[in-house]
């Protein structure tokens, strides 16, 4: 019994496509092609349906059972991915309110004031410093998770949860230190999220 890249590749060649023509057709690259047919991944269920039409083959034609659920599998284990960066994205950007909104205390005659970080003056300017280098790398952090989703470079893949939950760590770390409250809750809510978000991926 063919396995799914023998077929993919039986089918591709008995219509006469290339695989340029075939990625065109199917809105993917020709790498994305070459690794199917060479039996180094599959396509998503989006894309498994395309196969289908452009060859007008059904499904189940193309896969045994097993390799279905593998496909199933990978398909949900990417959509929890995706879900995952959206909602990490989301928080560590929405850390720039922090330079708007009166999370910050300070005192002035003698009476405690809400102010946002752009308007803080009574403290002392490395602590100033490292707030700002923790809520701009936040929000950096956040705005290059949400816009690199569909980025699998190695490093990338492996790496932007750890920087996201380091840079939270940080930050609820120097708010608590430094007496900073209303900062710190809101960043261990987020981490809190994170880790539920994080235990529920193993």
């Amino acid at each position: 019994m063919m396995e799914f890249h023998e077929k993919l590749q039986k089918l591709r060649k008995q219509k006469g496509l290339t695989q340029e023509e075939l990625a065109e057709s199917l809105c993917v690259s020709r790498t994305a092609i070459s690794k199917w047919e060479s039996g180094r991944g599959y396509p998503n269920i989006d894309s498994l349906k395309e196969i289908a039409k452009v060859f007008s083959v059904t499904i189940d034609e193309l896969l045994s059972g097993e390799e279905l659920l593998t496909i199933a599998e990978e398909d949900h284990k990417q959509k929890e991915s995706h879900f995952r960066d959206l909602v990490f994205g989301l928080l560590d950007f929405s850390i720039a309110i922090f330079f708007f909104l009166p999370f910050f205390g300070q005192t002035a005659d003698g009476m405690i004031q809400g102010v946002s970080l752009l308007s803080l003056t009574e403290i002392a300017p490395y602590l100033k410093i490292l707030y700002f280098a923790v809520v701009i790398g936040m929000t950096v952090s956040g705005i290059l998770t949400l816009a690199l989703q569909n980025c699998h470079h190695a490093f990338w893949v492996q790496n932007k949860s750890k920087l996201s939950f380091l840079l939270n760590t940080v930050g609820a770390l120097l708010f608590i230190i430094s007496l900073q409250p209303y900062a710190a809750v809101l960043l261990f809510i987020f981490l809190t999220i994170k880790v539920l978000l994080l235990t529920k991926k193993q």
